[in-house]
C-alpha cells in the first residue's frame, strides 16, 4: 500500500519567525508538493508563560507572505486540534498507556539537585545525564513525599543496553547507546507535555511520515524513537538538516542584525527574494538562477540537503532582491516605495520615477536620496562633488543653461551644444552636470531624470554654478 507523504512544521509562538524556522517550514512545504503529499501547520504552544496570540497571528503572516500555505488546518490560529496547548487529555491518555506498561515513574527531585548532579558529572569526565535517583523508590517513599508537599515529574524509564539506530535522510545512519541518553521527563509538574512526548506522539497522531529539521534536534531523535515504540506507534522518517550561521560561523542571532522574517519585511526586502536565498541556504539547487515559488518543488531534493553549516549572507539576500525587483511590476514597486515617496505624486511621474530608480535600489530607504533629487532639494554636497564643480568652472554652467534654453531637457542636444561651446567630453562634460543636477557623482541615468525635473529646476541647480 503506497503511504501519502506528510510532512510538517512545528513552530512555537514564542517570538518571531526565525529565518533558520522560515527555511525549516519551507523546506517541508517543497518536500511536500515534490512527492504529492500533504503539509502540516502545528502550533506548540505548550510553553504558556512565553507563547502569545500576537507571536501566533505574527507567524501566521509571515509564513502567508513567503508564499507557504499548508494543507491544514484551515484556521491554524484557532483550531484545538492543531494546537498542543489544547490536546491535554490526548497527552493524558497516553501518560497513562505509558504508566500501565511500568515504563514511568514520579521524580522528585528539585532543580537544584539536578545541577548539582549534572556539575558534578561534569567534573568527573562524564556526559551529564540523569542518574536515575527516584527510578527505584517504593510506592511508600513516593507517598512520604508526596505528604510533604513535594510535586514530580514524569520521567520515561529509558531500557539498558539498547541501540537507537535510524537512517537520517539527510545525515546518514545515525547510532545511539541508550545508556548515554538516561531517563527524561515526559511531564513536567504542573501536568503539561514535555517537548519530547507531545512533539512525537502528535507526528504519529498526525500521520506525520517526514520529519525535518534542525540538526539541534538530532538528539531528542532516539528519545522520541523510544517513546513511540514504546507506546507502540508509527515512528516516521528523521532528517536534520544544517543549521543556519552567520559571517562568523556562529548559529544566527541578534549579534548578527536582523535575523526574523518580520524584521526583513519591515526593512523592505521582498518575500521572493528570501525565498529564493532560503532555497539555497543548506540546500544545493540545481538551477542557479530565479525560481518562481510554484517552480522550486521540481528542483527540491532532500539528497542535496548538506550537512555543514549553511552561511547566511546578506549581500546574497540582497542579490536577490534585485533579482526580484528587476521581475516585479511597476506598480508593485510604486507601493513598495509608499512609505518614502512624497504624497499626491502624479501617477505618470511615478511610473517614469519607478522605472528610473528600479535598478539603483535594494530597499525603499536606497530611493530616498532620489526622492529628494526629483521631488525636493539636493543634499548637502561632499567636498570632493563640490570639488568637481568648481573645477569645471563658471563658463561651464553659464554655457550649460544657454544649451538648456535651447534645448531644454534633451539630455543629447544639451550635451552636444555644451561640448562645441566648452570643448569638454565624457567624463569632463557629464560628471559636473550629474552633481549640479543631482548632487551625486553616480545614481540613474541622467537623460531620464532630465526630463522628470521640472526646466525651471535644472535651470536654477545649474545657475547656482554659474554665478560670479
Amino acid at each position: 500500500m503506497t503511504t501519502t507523504v506528510v510532512t510538517r512544521f512545528a513552530p512555537s509562538p514564542t517570538g518571531a519567525l526565525h529565518l533558520g524556522n522560515a527555511r525549516t517550514a519551507l523546506f517541508n512545504y517543497l518536500m511536500a508538493r515534490r512527492l504529492g503529499g500533504r503539509f502540516v501547520l502545528r502550533i506548540e504552544d505548550t510553553d504558556l508563560e512565553r507563547s502569545t496570540e500576537q507571536f501566533l497571528e505574527q507567524l501566521i503572516r509571515d509564513l502567508r507572505w513567503l508564499g507557504i500555505n499548508w494543507d491544514a488546518p484551515a484556521n491554524a490560529a484557532e483550531e484545538p486540534a492543531y494546537r498542543q496547548s489544547k490536546r491535554g487529555a490526548i497527552y493524558a491518555e497516553h501518560f497513562a498507556r505509558l504508566e500501565a506498561k511500568g515504563l514511568t515513574y514520579p521524580c522528585f527531585c528539585t532543580p537544584l539537585e539536578l545541577d548539582v548532579s549534572r556539575r558534578a558529572q561534569l567534573a568527573a569526565g562524564r556526559p551529564p545525564r540523569y542518574v536515575g535517583t527516584c527510578r527505584d523508590l517504593t510506592a511508600n517513599e513516593r507517598h512520604e513525599r508526596r505528604a510533604r508537599g513535594l510535586t514530580a515529574t514524569l520521567r520515561f524509564h529509558v531500557p539498558a543496553g539498547r541501540s537507537v539506530d535510524f537512517g537520517d535522510f539527510v545525515r546518514g545512519p545515525q547510532h545511539f547507546s541508550s545508556d548515554d541518553i538516561g531517563d527524561f521527563i515526559v511531564r513536567r509538574t504542573d501536568g503539561s507535555a514535555q517537548f519530547f512526548f507531545c512533539n512525537a506522539v502528535d507526528d504519529a497522531l498526525m500521520s506525520v511520515t517526514h520529519v525535518l529539521r534542525g540538526e539541534d534536534h538530532l538528539t531528542n531523535t532516539p528519545r522520541q524513537i523510544l517513546l513511540l515504540e514504546a507506546l507502540e506507534m508509527r515512528v516516521p522518517e528523521y532528517g536534520h538538516v544544517a543549521l543556519i550561521t552567520g559571517a562568523d560561523g556562529a548559529p544566527l542571532s541578534k549579534r548578527h542584525g536582523s535575523v526574523s522574517v518580520h524584521e526583513f519585511r519591515e526593512r523592505g526586502f521582498l518575500p521572493q527574494a528570501i525565498v529564493n536565498h532560503l532555497f539555497r541556504l543548506g540546500h544545493t539547487a540545481d538551477q542557479e538562477g530565479w525560481l518562481e515559488l510554484q517552480d522550486m518543488p521540481a528542483h527540491f531534493r532532500v539528497d542535496h540537503l548538506g550537512r555543514a553549516p549553511a552561511r547566511f549572507d546578506e549581500t546574497q539576500l540582497a542579490h536577490w532582491q534585485k533579482e526580484a525587483l528587476a521581475r516585479a511590476s511597476t506598480d508593485a514597486i510604486a507601493r513598495w516605495l509608499r512609505p518614502v515617496l512624497p504624497p499626491n505624486v502624479d501617477a505618470e511621474r511615478l511610473r517614469d520615477f519607478v522605472e528610473l530608480v528600479r535598478p539603483n535600489v535594494v530597499l525603499p530607504e536606497d530611493a530616498r536620496p532620489w526622492v529628494s533629487v526629483l521631488f525636493g532639494e539636493l543634499p548637502p554636497l561632499t567636498d570632493e562633488d563640490r570639488r568637481v564643480l568648481v573645477d569645471a568652472g563658471r563658463q561651464f554652467f553659464k554655457d550649460a543653461v544657454t544649451a538648456l534654453d535651447q534645448y531644454g531637457a534633451d539630455l543629447q542636444a544639451l550635451s552636444a551644444a555644451l561640448q562645441t561651446s566648452t570643448g569638454k567630453k565624457g567624463a569632463a562634460l557629464y560628471k559636473p552636470l550629474r552633481v549640479a543636477l543631482t548632487g551625486r557623482v553616480h545614481g540613474p541615468e541622467l537623460a531620464p531624470l532630465m526630463k522628470l525635473l521640472p526646466v525651471a529646476t535644472l535651470r536654477r541647480r545649474l545657475e547656482t554654478w554659474s554665478q560670479d
